[in-house]
This record gives C-alpha cells, sequence and structure tokens, in this order.
C-alpha cells in the first residue's frame, strides 16, 4: 500500500501554509533545540527534532490533517509551523502554533492560526477545538483570547500541567 501525503496550501496577507520540505528542517530544528521550545517539550535534540519533524509528516498521512509549515511571504523563510494536531493520549484534535526567532510580534501567528483553525472547520471537521497551552506562556495565552478563545478547564497534556482552551466554532467566530 501506498501513503501519499497531501496538504493543502493556505495564503494569508504575510504567509504561505505549506507542506513539508527537507530544507525546512534546519529552521524546525532551530527552533526544537532552544530554549523556546520549552512550551512544546523541548528543548530537543536534534535527533528528537528530526523524529519530530518526520512525525509531522506522517500526522498528515495518519490523520488526514496536520501542522503546516508557515513561510513568510516577502522572505521565501520558515516563520515556523501551525495546524491541527492528535497525538496519542490527547483528549481531541487541538490547534498548535510555534512562531520562530525573529518572526515573533508581528501578527503572523494570529494570521496562520485564523487560516488553519478555519480550513480545519471547513475541510476536516474539525470545529470548536482546543488549544493546550502552558500557563507561563504569556505570549500563548494573549493569541487565544485575541482568536476568540476561552479557557475552558485546567488540564494536563504528556503528563505536563496546562490550560486548556476553546477556540469557537465558525459560527460563533464571526459573530
Amino acid at each position: 500500500m501506498k501513503i501519499t501525503v497531501d496538504i493543502p496550501v493556505l495564503e494569508t496577507e504575510d504567509l504561505i501554509l505549506r507542506g513539508y520540505d527537507e530544507a525546512d528542517f534546519e529552521a524546525f530544528a532551530a527552533f526544537g533545540t532552544s530554549p523556546r521550545a520549552c512550551y512544546v517539550g523541548g528543548p530537543h535534540t536534534r535527533w528528537d527534532s528530526w523524529r519530530a519533524f518526520m512525525a509531522g509528516i506522517g500526522h498528515w498521512a495518519l490523520r488526514g490533517y496536520g501542522m503546516w509549515i508557515v513561510e513568510h511571504r516577502e522572505s521565501q523563510t520558515v516563520a515556523g509551523r501551525v495546524g491541527m494536531i492528535l497525538n496519542d493520549g490527547w483528549d481531541e484534535p487541538e490547534l498548535g502554533w510555534h512562531i520562530y526567532d525573529g518572526f515573533e510580534g508581528k501578527g503572523y501567528a494570529y494570521q496562520a492560526a485564523l487560516a488553519a483553525r478555519d480550513h480545519a472547520a471547513r475541510h476536516f471537521g474539525l470545529d470548536g477545538v482546543i488549544s493546550y497551552i502552558d500557563a507561563t506562556n504569556t505570549r500563548s495565552l494573549r493569541l487565544a483570547d485575541r482568536l476568540g478563545a476561552t479557557h475552558e478547564r485546567d488540564g494536563t497534556v504528556v503528563g505536563t500541567p496546562c490550560q486548556v482552551w476553546r477556540h469557537p466554532r465558525i459560527g460563533e467566530a464571526a459573530a
């Protein structure tokens, strides 16, 4: 049996959300091995970053949805990842985002998360999803609030305490 990975391309004013290319790995690993990855289970070794990179591709193949590579349109530079993930042991699909060094504070996470959330609701049936957020990750908490998500409960993900934020359904988001 042949497994194919068909990752749709989404575009915003400043960004292109697309599938993975091996050339994207260096930016992915730079984030994964940095202290900034503390909110996503890191920092990781380069080897663990490679496995996570490959798992990102595999998630699309297995589930039919996943996290996109976020490319900054003007510079054609990898700016992060955003999308839907449902790992083993998780309560339900999550909208997650990782914005790489040099691209924070410019509204890119907001643009990318809105595009990913809308596409996931309309095309994957993933509407009203959650985001797991570390209670000390003030940037992600602000972004979740800006996206219209609300703190639903405290929880855990992979044995780590977190907050669970619920995103509005498409009809609710427009209201």
